[in-house]
Order: structure tokens, then C-alpha cells, then sequence
């Protein structure tokens, strides 16, 4: 089997030093490769010019530039965008050969989201998901593999190009990407130490990284409480998303597989450790499935949730998943339902819906393809 050799994304720029000096070449020469990377949008070592031939020659043979190829690209009528991304090599997946061959099992989404104020990546930490929670289309096929950081950082990367293919260098309008949410396919926390270090190259100033703040990166979970923990020891002020999803264990175990390990109380025990040691308010999560979790009694047992600890509430219609039985709820309901609690002192807001013309919630894009795939 191939041994990939080392992608460029999974390097920080002390390593990248460490492996010029390997080479024989001066430290200096990692920063010149990560400018060009970072700050120029360049993975072809052809144009990075002030790199000498024999350099730029080694660099091809002894790096991996990129790790993904662009399958699919969605624009929606709103401006979202939305890309289907092969991986060339996964961690955990059932071979570790480099291959070009069309395999859904390599596969994930990445969506950016634009604002008049922000571009929000929403990326991909898993191929696939563990989880399986019984409404989102990303745990159909269960877990294939593991992602990077390298290959969580390039996903937003590969979003940074879209902007400048969309933006003029002279553009007013922002730059790039301005906020990252870990809210993809996958768990992120059951893949916390590349989501770790990700984070920590999404935010290092350049060359070394994209520069993006890390209270503008959002981790989201489906409640973990010891990864939860050992996240708030890592001095990274990222925001905490629990996806709660249901009021009462009862249902949530309906909903979620995995919440037959873990109880409410223990998710929001975690939940307030990681603000007392982070000073970082969780976001609670929380998907509305028409006639499921949408009652008045599920709004008042929410609240009682959100108040037994720092908490606000983001609340978000179901985007529907063919051959799921889920549906989307009435918006009266979902204003009913933000009502209530509000009335009860809830800081709650009603998260947009973005992109529904490109199946833009996550896992659809590679379901809808594996699925028309079938029989082909």
C-alpha cells in the first residue's frame, strides 16, 4: 500500500521549518511556501517565483499540496455555496492507498454561508458519522473514516478560493472566510485531537495558518462530557455547541442512538464546566422536528435545560432528508415554540435557513449522490 507522503495543511509552521532544515533548506523557506499557500491561494509549486526550479521541483516531489478533489459544486439562489470533496487518503478507512477512483466513502461536505456582515464555513470533521442520530442524512451509512486537520483546514481553504473567485482583489466586500462552525458531517469530539489542532492552525496568524479568530470558530457536539472537559483544558476560546435536540432523555434517546450513554444532566454538568473555565457561553441546539420536539411541553422542559446552566438556545427547522420519516415544522409553530421560551427567560433565536435549494444540510449533497449512484 502507498504511504501518502505528508500533506502540506497537517504541517504548522514550526514542523514545516523542522522539515526545510531536513532538506537542507534555510528556515526562512517554509515561510515563503506558506505565504504563498495562505495568504496567495497557491498550491501549484510551478508558481510559487521566488522559489528557485530545483526547490519548487523538490517541494512537488516530497509534499502533498492538497489532499482533496472537488466532486460537486452547488451555488444556491441565496448565495450559499457548497462542495462535495473526495479525499485521497482517509485515517481509519479500510485502505490506506491514495486513490482517484469516485468513492463515497472518502467523501464530505463543506458549506459556506454568506452575510452581508460574515462567510461562515460550516465543515466536516468525520467521513460519515458515528452517531447516526435518526433524522440527519450524514449517519446513514455509519462512520468511514476519520478526517485531518490538514484536511479540515484545507476544506476551508478550498472555500477561501471560492471568495476569490467570486470577490476582485479590489472588492469591499470581505476578503474570506470569517467564521468556521464545526457543524458538518461527523462528530467533531470523537475526533478531538485533529478538531484541536485544526482549530489551532484555522486560527494562527499567517503564513502559518488563516488567521481567523478563535472566538469566531464554533465546535459543535452531540454531547460528549469527558471530551467536553478535556476541551476546556486546551486554552482555545472556540464557542461550545451541545446539539441537544430533545427536553427530556426519553426522546432523546428516540432521536440520538448515542444518548443511551450520557443523560441530559451530565451533558449540561460539562456543559457549565466549560464556561466557568473558558468564560465561553454554550449554545444549545436545537433541531425542530415537526410534530416530534415542536409541543408546548417540549418548549417548557427546554427551558428548564437552558437555565440550569449558561446558556442560549439556537433553534433550527429541519431541513427534510428523503427517506426519512421527519418532517419540517410550520414556521407558526417555530414562533410559537421561540415564544414560549423567551417568555420563560431564554436568550433564543431562530437560526435562517440557508441553501435548501442545494440540499445544503449536511450529509444530503452525499447521500443524494450515493443514492442516484445505486444500480448505476
Amino acid at each position: 500500500m502507498d504511504t501518502p507522503k505528508p500533506l502540506i495543511f497537517d504541517l504548522t509552521a514550526e514542523e514545516l521549518r523542522d522539515l526545510c532544515a531536513c532538506w537542507g533548506w534555510p528556515a526562512y523557506r517554509a515561510d515563503q511556501v506558506l505565504t504563498w499557500v495562505y495568504r496567495e491561494g497557491v498550491l501549484d509549486p510551478a508558481r510559487m517565483t521566488n522559489l528557485g526550479k530545483l526547490d519548487r521541483q523538490q517541494l512537488a516531489d516530497r509534499l502533498r499540496l492538497s489532499s482533496g478533489t472537488i466532486l460537486h459544486h452547488q451555488t444556491a439562489t441565496d448565495g450559499t455555496q457548497k462542495l462535495l470533496i473526495q479525499w485521497d487518503h482517509v485515517t481509519g478507512h479500510k485502505t490506506t492507498a491514495l486513490s482517484q477512483a469516485v468513492d463515497p466513502t472518502r467523501q464530505t461536505e463543506t458549506v459556506m454561508i454568506p452575510t452581508p456582515e460574515r462567510r461562515t464555513a460550516c465543515i466536516s470533521s468525520q467521513v460519515g458519522c458515528p452517531v447516526g442520530c435518526r433524522f440527519c442524512a450524514s449517519g446513514l451509512g455509519g462512520l468511514d473514516g476519520n478526517l485531518s486537520r490538514g484536511q479540515i483546514v484545507e476544506q476551508v481553504w478550498r472555500l477561501n478560493q471560492l471568495t476569490r473567485e467570486l470577490c476582485p482583489r479590489d472588492s469591499k466586500e470581505l476578503p474570506g472566510v470569517s467564521n468556521v462552525v464545526f457543524m458538518g458531517m461527523g462528530e467533531p469530539l470523537s475526533n478531538l485531537t485533529e478538531v484541536i489542532a485544526a482549530a489551532r492552525t484555522l486560527s494562527s496568524p499567517l503564513p502559518g495558518g488563516l488567521g481567523i479568530s478563535a472566538r469566531k470558530i464554533t465546535i459543535s457536539t452531540v454531547g460528549l462530557p469527558a471530551q467536553i472537559r478535556r476541551l476546556a483544558e486546551q486554552e482555545l476560546p472556540v464557542t461550545l455547541a451541545i446539539s441537544l435536540h430533545a427536553p427530556n432523555d426519553e426522546l432523546r434517546r428516540q432521536l440520538i442512538p448515542w444518548a443511551q450513554f450520557v443523560t441530559i444532566a451530565q451533558i449540561t454538568e460539562a456543559g457549565q464546566h466549560y464556561f466557568d473555565k473558558t468564560g465561553r457561553e454554550v449554545t444549545l441546539e436545537y433541531l425542530l422536528l415537526g410534530g416530534v420536539n415542536d409541543q408546548p411541553q417540549h418548549a417548557a422542559e427546554l427551558a428548564r435545560v437552558a437555565k440550569s446552566l449558561r446558556a442560549n438556545v439556537n433553534l433550527i427547522r429541519y431541513n427534510q432528508v428523503a427517506g426519512l420519516p421527519y418532517l419540517r415544522p410550520e414556521d407558526d409553530d417555530v414562533l410559537a415554540f421561540q415564544a414560549r421560551l423567551k417568555n420563560a427567560g431564554v436568550n433564543t433565536h431562530i437560526r435562517a435557513s440557508r441553501g435548501r435549494d442545494i440540499t445544503a444540510a449536511c450529509g444530503q449533497l452525499r447521500h443524494e449522490k450515493k443514492t442516484s449512484n445505486v444500480g448505476s
